[in-house]
């Protein structure tokens, strides 16, 4: 049974509305009059605050949702994929960053055009966009579908929708005017909210639980006979499948390849970095930033394992045992930190939890509507209007970038409404689910910078190639497709970081057939800020 609202509970959805009117009118009072400012923000943005801004977009209602069921079901070996983000994002600062201050770009992409030629660059957008559209509109459906339950008690379509409409207006609305600038000063504002729910949810359930915080490690060390300890945190055994993504050997090869193309092929993350001052304070927002995601991520799975005590061990709660528990609501399963707010969580912080949901969902949300509208304008209608015209004015393109966040928002939610329907064909949890969204995109985008960066191989031919092979790979190994195309024995279970691996690995022989061609010298020209 949905527990209804307290007076509490409204007074912190009253406090956080004004805190996001009064933050959204502040932050986009400032007009801005060129392309340089909408999307970069004239590179005046603080390092602490580019920092924060990557923590938060890397982060998300699916983060907030699904961390405590990672916690929940396994153990602390999901931090350990934080050996590929800091082996990643060394390698970005070390081979992507300086390329991206020296080139002067808006995105990320540019790279290609004048390695490749402008058709590689609309190419890689094109795929950007895409596999965008996909795991952004994956993340609003996520957050969609946890208001609705909560302020609805429903998740029928009607009310899947509404809630997604109101949170892409509210994101809209809070970025539109202000771009990078809003987007990142709010996702400040956005990761201090959703941390302190995380944080007073952990305080709550801390409390719940009558042993002291010896026992409750014990209990974690020793969850039941012959069962893995609950904080491991390394784990080595030879698991190809999605049950074994969070493994070292899936941390050492496929999440360096995710998170190389997180922080330094997709424009949601790098478009932050873009924005300091220099190489040198880029540098130091990419790595504060990984330092920044252990301990953030480390709360939500701490709610998981709070969660198993609460829920898995009677014994230590000093009750009977109960009926197995069943993680549902309306016939959809629910992950277990929803089952708990929806069921037992105390007045008020069934608030914080609601705003630290919407709060996480913004901050992505925002940050998606900004970096697809700066590859819309700069690497695809930028070109073509200059060819049609000259001397247009910058305003014209903020004016394009206003109108393109607003093409994207449309576009978020009818994904995210696809994505009401598209889980029901698959089991894989939350967490997993947002993440392995990713790997449509970055298998080919991979697969054609490793190509640019380190041969002298490629074209925009091959490039194309190379993007559509990646994607169909990975399209082939999600369960749905194989049930159609193999018969039931030859079925396999393939985690989505061996995915990105496989498909990274084909895309870049298949950009290496192409011969280089050398740029057109319209191509070539760089365009002064």
């Amino acid at each position: 049974m949905v527990s209804v609202y307290s007076a509490l509970d409204w007074i912190v959805f009253g406090l956080y509305g004004a805190l996001l009117m009064g933050s959204g009118f502040y932050f986009n009072r400032k007009k801005s009059t060129n392309t340089q400012d909408y999307f970069l923000g004239s590179n005046t943005i603080p390092t602490w605050m580019v920092a924060i801004s990557v923590l938060a977009t890397s982060q998300s209602a699916a983060t907030f949702l699904g961390g405590p069921d990672q916690g929940y079901q396994g153990d602390l070996s999901y931090l350990a994929t934080n050996i590929g983000a800091v082996v990643a994002a060394i390698l970005v600062s070390i081979i992507l960053i300086p390329k991206f201050y020296q080139n002067k770009v808006f995105t990320v992409y540019e790279l290609l055009e004048k390695r490749m030629g402008s058709a590689a660059k609309k190419q890689a957008g094109i795929m950007y966009l895409f596999g965008r559209i996909f795991a952004s509109g994956a993340r609003l459906y996520m957050a969609a579908l946890a208001v609705s339950m909560i302020l609805f008690g429903n998740i029928h379509a009607e009310s899947i929708i509404i809630s997604t409409l109101v949170l892409t207006g509210a994101g809209l609305l809070y970025t539109v005017f202000g771009g990078i600038r809003s987007v990142i000063y709010g996702d400040v504002i956005q990761c201090a909210v959703y941390v302190s729910a995380a944080v007073f949810v952990i305080y709550f359930l801390y409390q719940a639980i009558p042993v002291s915080f010896g026992q409750i490690i014990d209990a974690l060390q020793h969850p039941a006979p012959g069962v893995d300890s609950k904080l491991t945190l390394l784990k080595f055994d030879w698991d190809f499948s999605s049950s074994g993504v969070f493994n070292f050997w899936s941390a050492i090869t496929g999440f360096v390849l995710l998170n190389f193309a997180a922080f330094g092929l997709d424009q949601d993350m790098t478009q932050r970095i873009l924005t300091c001052k220099n190489v040198k304070e880029a540098n130091k927002a990419m790595l504060l930033s990984v330092a920044l995601v252990i301990p953030v991520m480390l709360l939500f799975i701490i709610i998981g394992l709070l969660l198993f005590i609460l829920y898995q061990r009677p014994d230590i709660m000093q009750i009977s045992a109960s009926s197995e528990l069943v993680q549902s609501f309306q016939g959809e399963k629910v992950t277990i930190f929803m089952y708990y707010v929806l069921n037992e969580i105390p007045a008020g912080v069934r608030g914080l939890v609601t705003i630290g949901i919407v709060a996480a969902a913004l901050s992505t949300l925002n940050s998606g509507l900004n970096s697809m509208s700066s590859v819309l304008v700069n690497d695809l209608y930028r070109p073509f209007k200059e060819k049609q015209t000259t001397n247009v004015p910058e305003v014209h393109y903020v004016k394009a970038g206003q109108v393109g966040m607003a093409i994207v928002a449309v576009t978020l939610c009818l994904m995210a409404i696809l994505c009401f329907y598209w889980q029901r064909y698959t089991d894989m949890p939350l967490l997993k689910f947002a993440l392995s969204v990713m790997v449509f995109s970055y298998s080919g985008l991979i697969g054609v910078f490793l190509t640019a960066l380190f041969t002298k191989r490629g074209n925009a031919s091959s490039v194309l190639l190379a993007l559509v092979i990646g994607f169909l790979i990975t399209l082939c190994f999600q369960p749905y497709v194989m049930s159609m195309l193999l018969p039931e024995d030859l079925i396999f279970d393939l985690g989505f970081t061996w995915q990105l691996c496989i498909g990274a690995f084909v895309s870049f022989l298949v950009c290496c057939l192409g011969s280089h061609k050398e740029p057109t010298l319209d191509t070539c020209v760089r365009r002064e800020i």
